[in-house]
């Protein structure tokens, strides 16, 4: 009966021993576990600033488009006006010439 005393009390120390080895992953799974909910939570708080920080830029994208929209009409009219002055100031030029020219021959050869 001894051999299956001795047998029999490897037995359970062979289980016991198991039964840490099982607690210690377990702790040790817990940990990570924790560890992991952490990180996740920290990542989502990241991730919830860059959108916002996303949707700023964005925002502010459009609204640099529209800028540049009205700053391309405001050119546009302002390059028509700068042809139409030309325009007028080249006729006025030319017509300038003509009264020029029959005021002189109106003097006549003095």
């Amino acid at each position: 009966m001894a051999v299956n005393e001795m047998q029999l009390l490897e037995i359970q120390r062979e289980a016991n021993k198991q039964v840490n080895e099982y607690k210690f992953k377990l702790q040790k799974s817990e940990q990570d576990i924790a560890a992991f909910h952490g990180s996740i939570s920290r990542l989502e708080s990241q991730l919830l600033r860059y959108k916002q920080s996303t949707e700023g830029y964005e925002k502010n994208e459009d609204e640099m488009r529209a800028e540049k929209r009205k700053l391309m009409r405001d050119l546009r009219s302002a390059l028509d006006r700068i042809e139409e002055v030309e325009m007028t100031n080249s006729h006025l030029e030319k017509r300038l010439e003509r009264m020029r020219a029959s005021r002189t021959a109106l003097a006549g050869p003095s």
